[in-house]
């Protein structure tokens, strides 16, 4: 009798760890900012800042294609994240997520996106990055902004041929400044933009102290950079430089820093940010968010704004 209650004990408490599990697995790693004061807040550079991974793509692993809602919700699954994404322009104007100009390697579809109306591209299927076809759907840039908001913060790769105008239209019609940010390549895009909306933040190439200067003189405030380095390591005095003037700094290990890292291990990324990169733009983000997780500061006045859902 005795042995039988033990067993029944022991199951009932392996269902209550299963059912634990299943639900922290379920649970989605949030970073919530939702109103231009806590953007401000959340983006200066404090010496307590958490070190974080962006999502390049969203962060596609098998099974889960880039550019797609569902894979941002997987990578959410597994750490708080920043989600890259990128925007292109249909045939009739509507902007979907889709990093190439052509649908074939993404896609079980064919041919430019440009020259595809919404609607053939609506009823394609996207392909996971070793081709496998999903039963995912390419989603428009507008489907993301309501889905993202109180849930993570982008960054918005816009694409040659869309216009600037239209994703800051986007943007303002979701309220999405606190959570959206633009990325340009070029002082002119980063000015155009700002002019277009002052408030939002921009992602700015700034790799030397003649890039630094060309965007001290573009005349956007430097509370509204985040400072993209490069896919290189930047000296650590570099880093420092952008830290005391309260710019956060992204390193983009996709390339040949993830590919050091498989090589020759995951600290990798821990080296990259303790030399002073802050956030890394990494196709291997669950990989990376893992290495970097020692870093986190017990106590960060930017701890508020990571919660679970």
């Amino acid at each position: 009798m005795k042995n039988r209650a033990f067993l029944i004990t022991a199951v009932l408490a392996g269902l209550a760890f299963v059912s634990c599990k299943k639900q922290n697995q379920d649970q989605i790693h949030i970073i919530q900012v939702e109103s231009l004061s806590e953007m401000e807040d959340f983006y200066i550079w404090t010496p307590d800042r958490i070190p974080m991974v962006s999502a390049h793509r969203g962060g596609p692993y098998p099974r889960f294609p880039e550019n797609c809602i569902e894979t941002f919700e997987n990578t959410l699954l597994h750490t708080p994240s920043i989600l890259e994404f990128d925007v292109a322009l249909t045939k009739d104007s509507v902007m979907v997520l889709m990093h190439d100009n052509t649908l074939d390697r993404t896609s079980n579809g064919t041919g430019k996106v440009i020259d595809h109306t919404f609607e053939e591209i609506r009823a394609l299927r996207l392909k996971d990055n070793d081709g496998n076809l999903t039963d995912f759907l390419i989603p428009t840039l507008e489907e993301v902004l309501e889905w993202g908001k109180g849930k993570t913060v982008f960054t918005v790769d816009v694409k040659r041929e869309v216009p600037f105008e239209l994703v800051v239209e986007a943007i303002k019609k979701y309220n999405a400044e606190p959570y959206a940010a633009v990325i340009t390549y070029s002082v002119g895009a980063a000015i155009k933009v700002h002019r277009l909306h002052p408030e939002l933040m921009l992602s700015v190439t700034i790799r030397n102290e003649e890039e630094l200067e060309r965007f001290e003189n573009s005349g956007i405030p430097v509370d509204r950079w985040i400072a993209f380095t490069g896919l290189s390591e930047r000296p650590a005095e570099f880093n420092q430089m952008l830290h005391e003037k309260g710019v956060f700094t992204i390193l983009g290990t996709m390339g040949n820093l993830d590919r050091s890292a498989i090589a020759r291990g995951d600290q990798v990324y821990t080296e990259l940010i303790n030399n002073g990169a802050d956030i890394l733009a990494t196709d291997r983000p669950i990989e990376a968010a893992e290495a970097i997780r020692g870093l986190i500061p017990d106590k960060s006045s930017k701890m508020k704004y990571l919660k679970y859902h």
